[in-house]
């Protein structure tokens, strides 16, 4: 390959983040100043977004560009590559008005988000599993730090214990998957794999993709690999919390996708049933124990594992993969989790012992902050899939591949998953006009910049729920 500019030209925004996080680590080598690490934080994220526009990654007439055999850059990576960045920046100001108040140590906090985001990319964009890992690998070690940042809270320390564990055990998962894999077929390429593996047949490698199917449905919190999950959002501090819900679940979906299309349609045949019941186990277990919970933050973690099992819908349903159904959900999903643990965000601070996270926390919310209140009962809306929300479009289009794909035992798990799921979102709305109101609560400002962002976010949960053709032509011609 011949290695010039015009090669590495569209790993722009990787490297744009890249040498953020030097800045941010050369910056505070210099002097410690948290507002300085802020905006050039800020202002790197903003620059790798404008980037991905910059290099016509959106165009319609788009050619897939490799970049040697671990990195290949198309609508696929360009597309989650600019969701990655838009939720690490958002992300980012949540994390400001979250550590504000913390003590020493606030600016490495940054370098460690920034490093999670160019492992994103690197993720969206494999094509090699030897990127695939690295990609990984660079996403989940800076989260084990950001999950235990505030380790003076002992959640928070367990959560980062428990994440760091069993994320390696789905990591030794993946490895010996890829492992097998190549035993059998002598490629680590996708492209070769479905040649490959009708080539060279065997349990071998059947048993390597399981494998590293289980791994990322560990990452995704898929039941029964989802018992992490509750812990680890309700340790960790809220702003990283929806990294994990956001960023974290778009790259490991992104590099799923793109793995599931190059593997044969026998193997395809053998893992949907597998898929399908896992599916379903995950809506069951989402959705009856955020039922039972009373902590906001474990609440929207079963939520997490519900709607991972509706995706999971669209990549099984039928004889392939519905790319255009998973993006229009993976769309409107991001857009109102950040929403959601925004809101938990903008009234916790990194000083206190615990986040806002309890329901009790929120009970009278609209006579205290009328804009957030607002802004929340549309959010929990959007996850029930409430007609005029984001949340709906995404449902509709998971319900319709259903039905053309007339797959009625994974539609019956979505109505009934999305029916139980209402219940427990509404709960949150009443406890926001309940003008009984908690002391607790009523101590604590909302911050002003995590608050505009909010509501920012909610008129995009709107935007997409009243309009959204101009979103769904989009996505249309990524493929």
């Amino acid at each position: 390959m011949n290695l010039s500019f015009e090669t590495f030209l569209p790993l722009a925004p990787v490297i744009l983040l890249s040498l953020t996080a030097v800045l941010v680590m050369l910056a505070v080598s210099i002097k410690r100043n948290h507002c300085v690490s802020y905006w050039i934080t800020i202002a790197g994220q903003l620059a790798a977004l404008v980037s991905i526009f910059a290099l016509d990654g959106f165009a319609v007439d788009r050619v897939a560009t490799p970049v040697t055999d671990l990195i290949l850059i198309d609508g696929h990576a360009y597309f989650y590559g600019a969701l990655v960045i838009f939720a690490s920046l958002v992300c980012t100001v949540f994390l400001r008005n979250f550590i504000e108040s913390y003590g020493n140590n606030k600016e490495e906090v940054y370098m460690l988000l920034l490093i999670a985001a160019v492992g994103g990319l690197v993720l969206v964009s494999s094509s090699h599993m030897a990127g695939f890992f690295i990609g990984l690998e660079l996403l989940s070690v800076p989260v084990y730090g950001m999950v235990a940042y505030t380790h003076e809270r002992s959640r928070s320390l367990e959560a980062g214990v428990k994440y760091l564990i069993l994320s390696a055990a789905a990591s030794a998962f993946l490895l010996f998957g890829m492992a097998l894999v190549y035993a059998q077929t002598g490629t680590m390429l996708f492209a070769d794999l479905a040649d490959k593996l009708a080539e060279h047949g065997g349990y071998l490698a059947g048993f390597g993709i399981a494998m590293i199917v289980i791994a990322m449905c560990f990452k995704l919190s898929l039941a029964p690999f989802h018992l992490w999950t509750p812990d680890v959002y309700q340790g960790a501090p809220a702003p990283v919390g929806a990294l994990l819900a956001t960023a974290s679940k778009l790259a490991i979906i992104a590099i799923l996708i793109r793995f599931l299309g190059h593997i044969t349609s026998d193997l395809t045949a053998v893992l949907q049933p597998v898929l399908a019941v896992i599916a379903i186990v995950s809506i069951a277990v989402g959705n009856f124990l955020a039922l039972t919970q009373t902590n906001l933050k474990r609440m929207l973690a079963y939520s997490s594992i519900a709607h991972m099992g509706y995706l999971l819908i669209a990549l099984i349903a039928g004889n392939s993969v519905d790319v255009v159904s998973a993006n229009v959900y993976l769309l409107t999903y991001v857009v109102t989790s950040l929403a959601a643990f925004g809101a938990i965000s903008a009234l916790s601070h990194g000083g206190n012992a615990l986040d806002a996270e309890e329901v009790n926390h929120y009970r009278g919310l609209f006579y205290r902050s009328p804009a957030l209140a607002v802004a929340l009962t549309l959010v929990m809306l959007s996850l029930a899939g409430i007609p005029l929300t984001a949340g709906f479009i995404g449902k509709f289009y998971i319900f319709m591949t259903g039905v053309t794909t007339s797959s009625w035992i994974l539609l019956a798990a979505l109505i009934i998953g999305s029916g139980l799921g209402l219940y427990y979102y509404l709960r949150v709305m009443v406890a926001l006009y309940d003008r009984t109101g908690n002391s607790q609560a009523d101590n604590v400002p909302a911050a002003r910049a995590s608050v505009a962002i909010v509501i920012l976010l909610v008129v995009l949960v709107l935007w997409l729920g009243v309009y959204p053709q101009p979103a769904l032509e989009f996505i249309n011609t990524l493929h």
